[in-house]
């Protein structure tokens, strides 16, 4: 298996995941070659993200028009580790890696039915201004939920 700069040791890192989202691989996802377009683990990571952050009920206050606040992706990066085809089910698992000032780190995890890790990944989401679109601190009460799911998924 690859080592990815942002995976230390992968058996601790795999062990910090609690969160996940399954989701069933769609014929309309599949290339040529008979697997998995690159491109739609891109789609696969931001369906547990978007997950995440409905348990996190951040999507409440994010997806009302009168939000001043929204999400954006600053960076994103994939590991691909094994091929995926169609028809198989997988586990995508994410979690909090680290909390900033108006951004969180995301590690991402894809496990297919035989428990084999399909890619990894992480990313960088930051909270802006809807009108400024400059980059606005969590509020205390957010960043102890982050912080706290944060430490969940590590104990």
């Amino acid at each position: 298996m690859a080592r990815q700069d942002y995976i230390i040791n992968m058996e601790e890192w795999r062990a910090d995941f609690t969160f996940f989202h399954e989701l069933q691989v769609r014929f309309g996802e599949i290339d040529g070659f008979g697997h998995v377009n690159n491109t739609n683990i891109f789609t696969y990571m931001e369906e547990a993200r978007i997950a995440l952050f409905k348990e996190l009920k951040l999507m409440k206050d994010w997806g009302s028009p009168n939000s001043m606040e929204i999400p954006v992706v600053a960076d994103l990066q994939c590991d691909y580790l094994a091929q995926v085809l169609y028809d198989e089910k997988l586990k995508i698992y994410v979690k909090v890696n680290e909390v900033g000032s108006s951004s969180i780190d995301l590690h991402y995890l894809g496990i297919n039915e035989k428990q084999v890790p399909v890619f990894t990944g992480r990313g960088t989401i930051v909270q802006i201004s809807r009108q400024s679109g400059r980059p606005s601190k969590w509020n205390d009460e957010l960043r102890k939920q982050l912080n706290q799911f944060s430490q969940k998924a590590r104990v």
